[in-house]
């Protein structure tokens, strides 16, 4: 059987891995939906100074590739906004986007940053990690895209306690919006392609390493906004306790990643990062500053990498093969622990003004909700799993839905755009044909033994099973309805009935006794 097919994508997650999808999407000729809860596409990526190894600008690879996407015919943005439902089957899935509600006109306003100016709320901004402020009415980063700004409703004094709307008095093209409602957006699309990345691991999980005790002690995230020039602090490595240039800085790799207690794989991206910023540090803190590097051991396994870290060791950076049993804070905010080192058989006591915890990744917070709404279940580690580790590696076990960046795994930059363009690839492949056959192996239900229980509705993985109203005799009864499109022949229904009414197609009982009695025969 043969179904024709929608030649529109849905692209959800506006990092790196959703963008080069998306662009890849689109240059093949089809229309692409591109999906990003933030108010700006751009993903983690965009926090970053510079990328390994090269330790090239990310700013200036990645925004070219955010102005690509927005400019493009074929691609829609809908950023500040979520998915909030999905039905359907492979070649032919009906979306619900719930598109949040900005308090702003996109059309209309400029991006010139007059609101923000005057607005007289200041908050922590999670873009920076919180190590410094944003107004009530901001921009995530100057290079946003697209570049409107929103109304954060929690923290806007219109919105908590009825006063102020400067914002709205000082628009010169009258963009503010206050009576701005969320909208419910319907599209079907062919293919789906999930880019939702991941979070960095929560490092107060781990009470031996103090991490919000002392605001000097920091994630490896949070040290990419102290060095980068558009962060909080123009680039300059400081304390945030003090504000004062940070003389000795320890690197903890491992936070949360190879660890029974929480998440026993590697996060693959640690070590070089942590080479990266290592390196970074001597540069701008000069020869006089003692760096630290303590490490379980270094994976620097990629093209490039193993020259990272040798030039990691020729800049008179200090790697110590063991991790800190326990960090204190010391009244005048000193940080100090002893490691055990490995290589050289000694305790040492170091003393810091700064630590940086190198946390590992896992999942998005977003996972659960992504797992229900797309039925694309969850590996052993958390993260979403493909349909086969080795042959399959970039579809998701539900046909039409496939798999892109750390969604699937922990990934660093070439590999998460080598990901999404191979994911890409396997949508242009299902749907440029406009029509897509379907598998032979099919659930039928023999009505005549159907009882309409409903037992085999709620099994299915898929939901491809319907209970029907048939009127038999003058009488209504319930009876289970196959959708072709959606099933997958698994024969969970099959086994789930309890009066043998379900089968699947060439499984049959008989076709099965028939082969076991030939293999008798043998």
């Amino acid at each position: 059987k043969k179904v024709s097919v929608e030649k529109s994508v849905l692209v959800v997650g506006g990092g790196i891995a959703g963008i080069q999808a998306s662009l890849d999407l689109a240059n093949a000729g089809l229309d692409v939906i591109l999906v990003e809860k933030s108010p700006s596409i751009g993903g983690k990526m965009a926090m970053l100074d510079k990328t390994f190894p090269t330790l090239d600008c990310s700013a200036c690879i990645l925004t070219p590739k955010m102005t690509e996407a927005a400019r493009h015919p074929k691609i829609k943005l809908l950023t500040y906004a979520e998915v909030e439902s999905v039905s359907g089957y492979m070649g032919n899935y009906e979306v619900t986007i719930l598109k949040k509600a900005r308090y702003v006109d996109e059309d209309k306003c400029r991006g010139c940053g007059v609101c923000a100016t005057k607005c007289p709320v200041k908050v922590l901004d999670e873009f920076n990690m919180g190590l410094g402020t944003r107004k009530a009415v901001y921009i995530q980063f100057p290079q946003a895209v697209p570049l409107v700004y929103t109304i954060d409703e929690e923290n806007c004094l219109y919105f908590s306690k009825g006063v102020c709307r400067i914002c709205e008095k000082v628009c010169e093209v009258k963009a503010i919006n206050f009576e701005q409602k969320p909208q419910r957006i319907k599209v079907k699309v062919g293919g789906i392609v999930i880019a939702i990345g991941a979070e960095v691991f929560d490092a107060s999980k781990i009470p031996e390493f103090a991490f919000g005790k002392s605001k000097n002690i920091i994630t490896n995230l949070q040290f990419e906004r102290l060095t980068s020039a558009s962060g909080p602090t123009g680039g300059e490595i400081v304390c945030p306790q003090t504000n004062k240039r940070a003389r000795s800085i320890v690197f903890i790799q491992c936070v949360g990643s190879r660890d029974k207690r929480f998440n026993e794989y590697c996060c693959r991206i640690g070590c070089t990062n942590t080479l990266k910023q290592a390196i970074l540090a001597r540069e701008k803190l000069g020869k006089d500053a003692d760096i630290y590097v303590c490490y379980i051991d270094i994976r620097a396994f990629g093209r490039g990498y193993e020259e990272l870290y040798r030039r990691a060791r020729s800049m008179n950076i200090n790697f110590v093969a063991g991790i800190p049993s326990e960090i204190y804070v010391e009244p005048d905010g000193t940080l100090i622990f002893n490691v055990f080192d490995k290589n050289i058989d000694k305790l040492l006591e170091i003393r810091s003004d700064l630590v940086v915890l190198v946390n590992g990744l896992t999942l998005s917070y977003d996972a659960e909700k992504v797992s229900a709404v797309f039925h694309v279940p969850k590996g052993l580690d958390g993260f979403l799993l493909e349909a086969h580790p080795k042959l399959r590696p970039l579809e998701s076990v539900v046909p039409g839905i496939f798999l892109a960046g750390m969604c699937q795994g922990p990934k660093d930059i070439p590999e998460t755009v080598s990901h999404a363009s191979g994911a890409a690839a396997k949508v242009i492949d299902l749907l440029s044909r406009g029509e897509i056959e379907l598998e032979p192996l099919k659930a039928f239900v023999d009505k005549e033994f159907c009882s309409g229980c409903g037992l085999c509705e709620p099994v299915c993985p898929y939901a491809a099973i319907e209970m029907k109203i048939e009127k038999i005799n003058g009488s209504e009864r319930h009876r289970a309805e196959i959708i072709e499109e959606m099933c997958q022949g698994c024969g969970v229904c099959a086994i789930a009935c309890p009066s043998g009414a379900i089968k699947v197609h060439h499984y049959t009982n008989e076709q099965i006794l028939a082969q076991v009695h030939a293999a008798c025969l043998k």
